[in-house]
């Protein structure tokens, strides 16, 4: 049958999509409805019989049998010569049914079909993925790298979805080549026309919230929660943990003996220093353990503003702020508090902006991004340590000293 023969060649959609026998059946009766449409205006005297089960599809056309030279609709009506040439004992106003053969169709018609049924098994494999997908929004998903363009890797997972992770959901320090097995969570899936867009990301917090997860056996079991997560990609991370098992420290469990646990997730975010942390709800508490390792003498909260003014030997105000800021910026996010840190006993000291008649205003902000903003601040570090810290050159540094020097030597 040749109708049979079509239907068992459309089949062949069903082996690598995401969509079984009955529901192709379906789409194919949809499609062949919309067909007999555009054909011959109507479908409504049709009647499509499908059988999953042997992929049978048979098309009945029914028409209302009238007297020869009275037929004003061809498609509902037929003359009794033509009827009786389907069955000899046909009389005026009795039906009948013509089994329609896809010749019949057309052979355009035939070719729009199969293009229409192909577009809406698309659709449909779509529709399943973007379901499929939008359930795995921020969790761990791993897929191959499969095109690396300039601003976006294109990824391709073992089902053969296309994923995509924008330059901008990338650690800076990632580099990849085609192949290479990448590792993120589902931040979005959007769709778009009707194809859908699933976005990857290696830089959102819930990416190390769910490896700490993946790699560590107690937050896995729920006996340590993961309270917050605020980090700057490829940089530096805190993470607020808790367990309501006093027997257990959640620290020392995350962190493992000399880092063995956590080392696995440093490597995969490129060497971001990560900060483990106590979660606490006495914000006063927080607040210490969020600026570690820099060590406060003093703080006064305003619950209102939800600000903080800490105070601190001048020695600690660096480790306090951190490489460009880092630390107490990332403080700030984990408590929710704007953190402003004060130097005790360094009324004498002077702003590094009143040299800016000596000193270069780019050689004064560089040190400014490791949170040295005083003259003292400067001349309390070494020479060696300043070098690793900043991006300035050791001979600048040294010139830096001398005229900070001077001032207190006058």
């Amino acid at each position: 049958m040749e109708n049979l023969a079509l239907i068992e060649s459309f089949s062949e959609f069903k082996d690598d999509k995401l969509i079984d026998r009955v529901t192709l059946m379906a789409i194919l009766e949809e499609v062949f409805r919309n067909t007999l449409k555009r054909k011959f205006g109507t479908d409504d005297n049709f009647d499509i019989i499908i059988n999953p089960d042997k992929g049978d599809l048979e098309i009945w056309r029914n028409r209302i049998v009238v007297k020869d030279g009275e037929v004003e609709d061809e498609n509902e009506e037929i003359e009794l010569t033509e009827a009786r040439k389907i069955e000899p004992d046909f009389e005026v106003g009795e039906d009948v049914s013509e089994e329609v053969k896809l010749s019949d169709l057309g052979r355009r018609s035939i070719l729009s079909l199969r293009q229409n049924l192909i577009a809406r098994i698309h659709e449909h494999d779509n529709t399943i993925i973007y379901k499929q997908f939008i359930e795995l929004v921020g969790e761990i998903y791993t897929a191959e790298v499969h095109h690396v363009r300039n601003r976006v890797v294109i990824l391709i997972d073992d089902d053969g979805n296309e994923i995509i992770l924008p330059k901008d959901r990338q650690i800076p320090s990632d580099f990849f080549r085609k192949g290479d097995s990448v590792r993120g969570v589902i931040e979005s899936v959007e769709l778009k026309g009707a194809k859908p867009s699933i976005v990857l990301s290696r830089t959102d917090p819930k990416f190390l919230e769910k490896l700490f997860e993946q790699e560590i056996p107690e937050v896995f079991d729920g006996l340590i929660t993961v309270k917050k997560v605020v980090r700057v990609p490829g940089e530096k991370a805190k993470v607020a943990v808790d367990s309501y098992d006093d027997r257990i420290d959640p620290v020392g469990a995350c962190v493992g003996m000399k880092g063995s646990r956590i080392h696995g997730i440093v490597r995969e975010l490129g060497n971001e220093n990560i900060d483990v942390i106590n979660f606490t709800n006495n914000n006063q508490l927080m607040i210490t353990r969020a600026l570690s390792p820099a060590k406060i003498t003093n703080m006064t909260i305003d619950e209102e503003k939800k600000t903080v003014e800490v105070f601190m030997d001048p020695s600690e105000v660096s480790k306090a702020i951190g490489r460009g800021g880092f630390n107490i910026r990332l403080a700030g996010q984990l408590t929710g508090y704007e953190i402003d840190v004060y130097r005790e006993g360094a009324e004498e000291d002077v702003e590094l902006t009143e040299f800016s008649d000596e000193i270069e205003s780019w050689v004064i902000e560089e040190f400014r991004k490791v949170g040295l903003d005083t003259a003292k601040s400067v001349l309390e570090q070494e020479v060696s340590d300043l070098v690793k810290r900043t991006d300035l050159e050791e001979e600048t540094i040294v010139e830096v000293r001398n005229i900070l020097s001077a001032e207190f030597s006058s």
